[in-house]
């Protein structure tokens, strides 16, 4: 059922081949469902191939291929998982840079399963809470954030999630957060984090 909470809301959802096929095509009908207007931006033109449990799925259409995409022009970002799907982003350079213009200005983000890989590549978790799937745990501890075991976390802007049975909470908050719009705190911290951790820790160069 439409709500409306979104209307004129612009949300990317980010994106390659291996994405877990729920984990982008239930937000994605719950922020259209919300009045949001989504698109769906990849490194890869035309489609992806969606991954469903343990084998591949259909395909799914590329809106905005990710080197025509500008940050500026949406209100939200929206990571979903699926293994391969992020892992393949974050040895992307400008798939991370384009997730650091959301962080950086303070605009909500939602992840989620493997989706939150993405966050640790940008910068994104130190200092923050955050859930994933548990096998990320390690790297978001190693890169400052702190992890638990919960089905939805918001922190700042920031929603987590840590699989496909949380969709429906995910859902939930993440359109929440989006309604709300730009953190002025979380987009303070993040240029000041971004500043100290540029030359430090650069996204990594593949």
């Amino acid at each position: 059922m439409a709500t409306g909470k979104l209307n004129g809301k612009r949300v990317a959802i980010l994106a390659t081949d291996g994405v877990e096929q729920a984990e982008l095509t239930e937000p994605r009908k719950a922020l259209d469902e919300a009045g949001a207007r989504t698109t769906l931006v990849s490194p890869k033109p035309g489609a992806i191939k969606a991954w469903q449990h343990d084998h591949w799925d259909g395909e799914l259409r590329v809106d905005l291929p990710l080197e025509q995409a500008d940050a500026n022009d949406f209100d939200a970002l929206m990571l979903p998982g699926g293994v391969m799907n992020p892992d393949h982003l974050r040895m992307n350079r400008g798939a991370v840079e384009f997730v650091q213009r959301f962080v950086s200005s303070g605009k909500p983000v939602a992840a989620i399963c493997h989706g939150p890989w993405l966050l640790v590549e940008a910068n994104a978790v130190r200092g923050r809470t955050v859930t994933s799937w548990p096998s990320l745990q390690t790297d978001i501890r190693n890169a400052g954030g702190d992890w638990v075991d919960r089905e939805v976390v918001t922190d700042e802007g920031i929603v987590t999630s840590r699989k496909p049975d949380d969709i429906p909470a995910f859902n939930k908050k993440m359109i929440e957060e989006f309604a709300e719009g730009t953190h002025d705190r979380a987009r303070t911290r993040s240029v000041g984090e971004s500043a100290h951790l540029g030359e430090s820790n650069p996204p990594i160069r593949r």
